[in-house]
Parts: structure tokens; C-alpha cells; sequence
């Protein structure tokens, strides 16, 4: 008899893999909002400028675009007779189809906080936010206010009218699901490096300045100035240990020591000399950390102390502060100097060190014609003023041809 065949059964199975995790995610429409304030003075000498000629505030940024408030002393409606003054908001920068809310506010400057309001916050509109198709579109209300009734009005005092704007520029995005999220920490190398010098762990290298001993680090102190890697690494004091400073104060060279281990400076420090009674600005700790930067070569260090003497430009000061920032190769400290002076010329020419300017930095005297000559050519008026303007500048004489007696 023969055998049977084996008959084997073979069944099927489908794998059922994991599901994955459920997503989601949520769309968001807010407002990016800013405010800038805007003060008008002189209003009675604006009037009468013209219907459709404006007054326009400094541009400032909101939401990625730049905007300015435009204000009509005569109006900006012909059929109004200048009966109104109109007032505007402004889109500054290329855009299309800018979408956003807006809130004007003309100031009750007796206190009474009776604020004249126009604004699209907090309240529904029936169209939603106002689009602004492209650079140059306004929104705002060519009846503002009745002008006979602005001019006796608390809103107007000293013939100064202050104006508060805010934009809210409308924004969508996309918030999605995550399952996790790992917070990263703030940078904290300028803490470690900080610590590297307060505790002088490894230090090579001791300077005296003025009998004050500081520990360093030659390897930092090369990587963070040309000056130092020039002088440790391809230069005669490699292999010294001790480095005599004589010429800088102790306090100067702590600061700089300390911007160069954390970058930053000790910000309480400079605002103790800026306040100070001191009556030079070249007498104060951020002029004697700006000859250290120059000295030392540190960019940011001489950036910085940039930054910080600008706050202290004025009709009294920026002589001063124009021959430090020239002495010190501070470029963009001496460009606003020069141009905050030939903005203020017959100010700043009877102010007490513009004769040290003349008197010892005609190179200066002739910069500083040339950025009034630029403020010349850009001017749209007659130029008579700016004439007898230059004449003054170049003969030292007033605008009525008198000499100029310097205050002591």
C-alpha cells in the first residue's frame, strides 16, 4: 500500500503594527501691537502750511512694518476750508495687504485724563481689521478735530499738542503638537570666564597698573585683543610675567579687563559717572574705557562705549564729545556729533567747548563745515539762514556780523 502524501496547513497572519501617536495642531490670529507717542510744539507756526501738507512723526516699527503718524495742521480735505485738522496713520515700508487695528489719542494735558480716543480695540468690526494695500496707505479720520475748537481747548498747552498711537498688526500661526520639548539654557561662557579671573585659577601673567596688581590669562587676552596676541604670541613679552601699565587708571583697566573675560560692561559703574557732578566727559569711566578700546583694539568694547556716550550728546557736550570720538577712531559716534551739530549750529558755537574745538581741532572745524554744507544741499528753503550760518562758522562772527565772545 502506498503512503499518503502529507498534507500540511499553513495559516495567514497579518500583522497589526502600533498606531502612531495622534497630532494636532491649532491655528492663531492675534495682534502684534506697539505705541508711539508723538509730540507736536510750535502748532501755531504749522498752521498755515497748506491743505494736504502734513507733519510727519519719526517711523517706528510694529509688527515687522514701519508706520508714522501724519498730522494736517490745515487738514488734509480741500472741501474743509482748514476748518479741521486731520490726522493719519501711516504704513512706512513696503507691504500688501497689511492687516490691522489702529488707536489714536489726543491728549488732555490739564490732568483731567479727558483723552480724545478714535480706536478699533476692544470692540468688534463689522469688516474686521482695516487692510493697508501697500507703502503709503493711511488710516485715520480727515475730521479729527474742529481747529477753532482744538485751539481753546485743553488738549493744547505751551502751543504743544502730544498725540498717542497704537498699532496692532494682525498676525496668524500655527501651533502644533509636540510630545516633547527640551528646554536649552541661556549662554552662561562669559559666567565661567568671569570666574576664570575672579578666582586667577592658571593665571600667567600680572599687570601693575599704578601699583594695583591684576591676574590674567595671556591665552584670553590674545584671543579677544590684536594688541595682546601681537605682543604675547608674536611679540617680545611672550614670556614676561609681570607688565607695568602706567598710563591707565586701575578702575579703567578692571572695567576692561572685565568686558574682555565676560563681554559686558558693569553697567552700574558707567551710569554712577554719567550721573556724577563731573563737569568733563573725558574725565568720566566710559571716555577712559573708549581710550582702551581704542589702545587695545576691542571693537565691541569701543561700540559699546559709543552707545553710551550718544545718550550724553547736548547742546553743551557734543564739542566734547566730537574731539574724544575722533581722537578714539569712534566712527559712528563722531558721524552723529558732526550731524547733531550742524543740526544745532548757532547753539552749539556759543556753547563753552566749541572754542576748544576751534582752538584745538581744525581738522574738526573743517569736518563739521562740510556736514553743514550737506545739510545745505538738502534743505528746501531759501537758505539765508544757513548762509549767515556758515558765514558764522567760517569767521567766527554771529549772524549780525558781531565776533562771538566765548562764555567763560
Amino acid at each position: 500500500m502506498s503512503e499518503l502524501p502529507t498534507i500540511t496547513h499553513v495559516s495567514d497572519t497579518i500583522a497589526v503594527g502600533e498606531l502612531a501617536p495622534p497630532t494636532s495642531s491649532r491655528s492663531v490670529t492675534d495682534t502684534v501691537n506697539g505705541s508711539h507717542h508723538f509730540v507736536i510744539s510750535g502748532y501755531s507756526l504749522a498752521k498755515g502750511m497748506g491743505v494736504g501738507k502734513h507733519i510727519a512723526s519719526d517711523t517706528f516699527t510694529v509688527g515687522g512694518h514701519q508706520w508714522a503718524i501724519y498730522f494736517y495742521p490745515d487738514g488734509k480735505n480741500p472741501e474743509d476750508n482748514s476748518a479741521y485738522v486731520s490726522v493719519f496713520i501711516a504704513l512706512a515700508s513696503e507691504g500688501t495687504d497689511v492687516r490691522a487695528l489702529f488707536e489714536l489719542t489726543l491728549i488732555d494735558q490739564s490732568g483731567k485724563e479727558k483723552h480724545k480716543v478714535h480706536s478699533h480695540f476692544d470692540r468688534s468690526l463689522e469688516s474686521g481689521p482695516y487692510t493697508l494695500k501697500y507703502r503709503g496707505s493711511m488710516w485715520g479720520y480727515k475730521r479729527f478735530f474742529r481747529r477753532a475748537l482744538l485751539e481753546t481747548s485743553e488738549y493744547l498747552k505751551d502751543d504743544c499738542l502730544k498725540i498717542n498711537c497704537t498699532v496692532g498688526v494682525v498676525r496668524s500661526t500655527i501651533e502644533c503638537s509636540s510630545l516633547h520639548t527640551i528646554q536649552v539654557p541661556d549662554s552662561d561662557m562669559g559666567t565661567h570666564f568671569g570666574m576664570l579671573l575672579e578666582n586667577m585659577e592658571a593665571s600667567d601673567v600680572i599687570f601693575n597698573v599704578s601699583g594695583e596688581m591684576f591676574h590674567a590669562h595671556k591665552l584670553v587676552l590674545a584671543a579677544r585683543s590684536p594688541v595682546f596676541h601681537s605682543e604675547f604670541l608674536c611679540g617680545h613679552e611672550g614670556d614676561a610675567q609681570e607688565i607695568v601699565v602706567n598710563d591707565m587708571e586701575p578702575k579703567v583697566f578692571k572695567a576692561m579687563l572685565h568686558f574682555i573675560y565676560k563681554d559686558a560692561l558693569v553697567e552700574e559703574e558707567l551710569e554712577a559717572t554719567r550721573t556724577s557732578t563731573t563737569p568733563c566727559i573725558s574725565d568720566t569711566l566710559t571716555a577712559k574705557l573708549l581710550s582702551a578700546a581704542d589702545r587695545y583694539d576691542l571693537t565691541r568694547l569701543r561700540r559699546l562705549c559709543e552707545s553710551h556716550l550718544c545718550k550724553d550728546i547736548s547742546i553743551n557736550s557734543v564739542a566734547q564729545i566730537l574731539a574724544l570720538a575722533d581722537r578714539y577712531h569712534a566712527a559712528e559716534l563722531k558721524s552723529v556729533c558732526l550731524s547733531f551739530a550742524a543740526e544745532n549750529l548757532s547753539a552749539v558755537m556759543q556753547s563753552d567747548g566749541f572754542e576748544y574745538l576751534k582752538e584745538n581741532c581744525p581738522a574738526l572745524q573743517s569736518e563739521l563745515l562740510k556736514t553743514v554744507a550737506g545739510c545745505e544741499d538738502d534743505s528746501s528753503s531759501g537758505g539765508g539762514k544757513s548762509k549767515s550760518v556758515w558765514a558764522q562758522l567760517s569767521d567766527g562772527g554771529d549772524t549780525n556780523g558781531r565776533r562771538i565772545r566765548q562764555k567763560t
